[in-house]
């Protein structure tokens, strides 16, 4: 067999098993993330990313998926086929082998796959573990092939049922309502937004997405169909669809250096934020990493050397700082690394020392080639970058404000701020509050020990549409800061925290159930997202849910936190109760707030996660940016599931 046959063969001397399964179920959220609907979520990525990884190698160009009518997943590709022959080592089918043992599969064998994606390299066995059933068919050399699956164990060895012209694999599963307690409901959008972002980091492939639970206005099921021609160049478009841009076109560049293949796309906008995406081998690296390394030194010393040839420096009286470079950028670095290494608290920050010099060599010849043949782009490039300066310093004097008000003040905690005794930043928690009325209440309602609340005057800065000395000199969010009593940033990094100084590891958010409310709620989250990125990928803030209605008959009461549940407890009170409608949270009485939203014991928290940070970036952007058609074609799609008081 020659050279270039044996890496096209794909048999089952290809899978290697790494070790055994004992632990997945015992342990899942080591290797899903969690028993929630994140970790619920995770079992479909890890499915489709081995159809990714076929695609990747050349073998497959069309991938279909489905949630089904019992909220059970499939997925099926155009690739090789699952191997099903005889596994020498495990003796049973490399199928079983990849079905059943933990760490097997072709992308350990480099012949096999020169990269794959997966955050965990856990695979579908996992998947399969997690699985009440699962079943795989696979279509190859002109057969199909079948094997079904319970809880990780075979029922049968796998059979031939049948003939075919297709090639591929299909994988249905049902996860297990053992593990997944909470929820065993798939959100569309959540998956949609994966999908979606994976065809734009491989361009060529069509992918297919099917909703059987829910019909269209003509009575099909829902679905939607991903592709993209042009990669990165389109997902840069999509991201920024709701911001204004301000050079003519999107820079791009796609590429192999030093032996990593590297694709970067970027473009300037009129925002005062910096957006980076990156990725590596399809897995989103929110923490950075070496690769986000290279694009920043490559971008800050290509254009530095053209903004000082230009001579539009020379009247600046201070330097120029990196990020000044960066405001109103959106970017996306993808790049392909055979062995990656992961480092971080979630392990998704690239390690590989190498794909530094690699991305900043591409981004530095893309940006040269760019600027020599668009003059007037380039020219307005370094127009922004010094009213960025400019800004920045304003903003270093309000960050020092801040910062000296702290000192001065003992502790820095604004007057408004019920702390409390506790001292122990695990142990307690902050309730931002809407206005002083229901910070009043909830002070009352409160338990002193570990429970402090930051009441907050109507609603904050709109941070999308604010420059950063604006925000920084806001009295409400310094409020904020101070309470919290994390650090502001360093010249180098405007936005990084030092949590280590975080005074409670519960931030709630804490605003009345009506419209109002909902835009206060996303004004905070804004200002986090934008801000304080880090404190919500730690976990540390979370969305208190006060109830709708109180429903009495007699000596008896409920709350309710929705119409179906008012209709529920009515029903089951036998009916003529009163209803009363909490339009804010003033309207509760102090130990009614206690016992439905401050309580630990009854309470219910949200906890504000970032599951899509491109996604997150680009809703933020339309809510609250100047675009308006795309915030009311947002709002009329999302209508049905919007509170609309009278």
């Amino acid at each position: 067999m020659s050279e270039e046959q044996q890496k096209d063969s794909y048999s089952a001397d290809s899978i290697q098993a790494l070790e055994g399964m004992e632990h997945v179920r015992k342990r899942p959220s080591m290797y899903v993330g969690d028993v929630g609907p994140r970790g619920l979520h995770h079992l479909v990525h890890e499915v489709v990313d081995n159809s990714i990884d076929e695609a990747m190698a050349g073998y497959c160009d069309t991938i279909e998926v489905w949630i089904n009518e019992d909220n059970s997943i499939s997925v099926k590709d155009n690739g090789r086929g699952i191997p099903v022959d005889m596994h020498k080592k495990e003796g049973v089918s490399a199928l079983e082998v990849v079905m059943t043992k933990i760490g097997a599969g072709g992308k350990f064998d480099k012949d096999s796959y020169k990269v794959s994606g997966g955050l965990h390299g856990v695979g579908v066995s996992v998947v399969c573990a997690l699985s009440e059933k699962l079943k795989a068919t696979v279509y190859r050399e002109g057969k199909i092939w079948e094997q079904e699956y319970e809880r990780g164990q075979s029922m049968y060895p796998v059979k031939s049922v049948g003939e075919t012209d297709e090639r591929g694999t299909l994988v249905t599963f049902k996860p297990d309502s053992e593990i997944f307690n909470i929820t065993l409901e798939y959100n569309y959008d959540t998956l949609a937004s994966r999908l979606r972002e994976l065809s734009y980091l491989n361009k060529g492939i069509s992918i297919y997405f099917t909703d059987k639970r829910q019909k269209d206005e003509n009575g099909e099921f829902v679905r939607e169909k991903f592709y993209s021609d042009e990669g990165l160049k389109e997902f840069i478009r999509f991201l920024d669809e709701n911001r204004e841009p301000i050079i003519s076109g999107v820079i791009a560049m796609e590429g192999e250096k030093n032996g990593v293949p590297v694709e970067v796309a970027m473009i300037y906008n009129t925002s005062y934020n910096e957006n980076l995406h990156s990725y590596v081998n399809n897995i989103n690296t929110h923490e950075g990493g070496t690769h986000l390394s290279g694009f920043r030194r490559g971008l800050t010393s290509t254009l530095k050397k053209y903004a000082d040839a230009s001579g539009m420096l020379d009247k600046l009286k201070f330097d120029i700082s990196g990020d000044d470079f960066r405001e109103g950028l959106t970017a996306i670095i993808s790049v392909k690394v055979a062995e990656p290494q992961f480092e971080g608290q979630t392990k998704t920050k690239l390690g590989n020392r190498d794909v530094t010099s690699a991305v900043s060599q591409a981004v530095s010849e893309m940006l040269e080639n760019y600027l020599e043949e668009h003059p007037s782009d380039a020219k307005i490039i370094v127009q922004k970058v010094i009213l960025a300066a400019q800004a920045r310093h304003a903003a270093r004097k309000a960050r020092e404000m801040v910062q000296r008000k702290t000192i001065m003040s003992g502790g820095g905690l604004p007057g408004k701020l019920s702390d409390c005794s506790d001292q122990d930043p695990e142990k307690c928690e902050v309730f931002l509050v809407e206005g002083d009325s229901a910070g009043g209440t909830a002070k009352q309602g409160r338990d002193r020990k570990f429970q402090a609340i930051l009441p907050l005057r109507g609603k904050i800065l709109n941070v999308e549409k604010a420059m950063q000395h604006k925000v920084f000199e806001n009295e409400e969010i310094r409020n904020i800061f101070t309470a919290l009593g994390v650090t502001i940033g360093t010249e180098e990094d405007s936005k990084a925290l030092n949590l280590e100084k975080l005074r409670y590891h519960k931030v709630i958010i804490m605003c009345d159930a009506d419209v109002d409310g909902s835009h206060i709620s996303t004004l905070i989250l804004t200002f986090f997202f934008r801000y304080m990125k880090d404190l919500v990928e730690a976990g540390h803030v979370y969305i208190a849910t006060p109830p709708l209605y109180l429903i009495k008959k007699g000596a008896k009461k409920e709350y309710a936190w929705d119409d179906d549940q008012r209709d529920m407890i009515i029903k089951k009170f036998g009916g003529s109760a009163s209803i009363q409608r909490y339009k804010g949270l003033g309207e509760m009485n102090a130990e009614q707030l206690w016992e439905t939203t401050m309580n630990p014991e009854f309470r219910t928290l949200r906890r504000v996660m970032i599951d899509n940070g491109a996604e997150a970036d680009r809703i933020f952007s339309m809510l609250m940016g100047d675009e308006v058609p795309p915030r009311r074609e947002f709002i009329e799609k999302n209508a049905v599931y919007a509170n609309i008081d009278a």
